[in-house]
């Protein structure tokens, strides 16, 4: 298990880090990662828990919202929707979230997670932009 290491390491947290993401790209208009599936990610059947696919998606939706509010604020996820298309056990896995609207008060941001040129799951997050006089 590893995490970023170097001028995006502080984007992610603990959780994230345990999961193994590894930040390939982070701005306001797209966060890329790579990420191994591995059996301490694993579900009783021995396959990646739809849960981490879930994680995945809000992790890298919350990246992409934050580094675009920038320093007018915070996000926080209010709704994460995940679809689980394709059972993987092992191997890496890349996952990219775009954005579809950013707006004054809410951000909604898709996120795909391939393994090789196969979609794995897909999800949409959408998120609060909570003002920095309100935080």
């Amino acid at each position: 298990m590893t995490g970023t290491t170097g001028p995006m390491s502080g984007m992610l947290g603990p959780f994230a880090e345990f999961l193994g993401l590894e930040l390939t790209e982070a701005s306001g208009d797209r966060v890329a990662c790579t990420w191994e599936a591995r059996p301490a990610l694993h579900q009783p059947y021995g396959i990646v828990h739809g849960g981490v696919h879930c994680s995945v998606v809000e992790t890298l939706a919350s990246i992409g919202a934050a580094t675009w509010l920038g320093e007018d604020g915070q996000v926080v996820g209010v709704s994460n929707t995940t679809d689980f298309l394709r059972a993987t056990r092992d191997g890496a896995l890349t996952s990219v979230a775009t954005p579809v609207h950013r707006g004054r008060l809410q951000q909604v941001w898709d996120v795909v997670t391939t393994q090789g040129d196969r979609v794995v799951s897909r999800g949409s997050v959408r998120l609060q932009n909570l003002a920095a006089d309100h935080v």
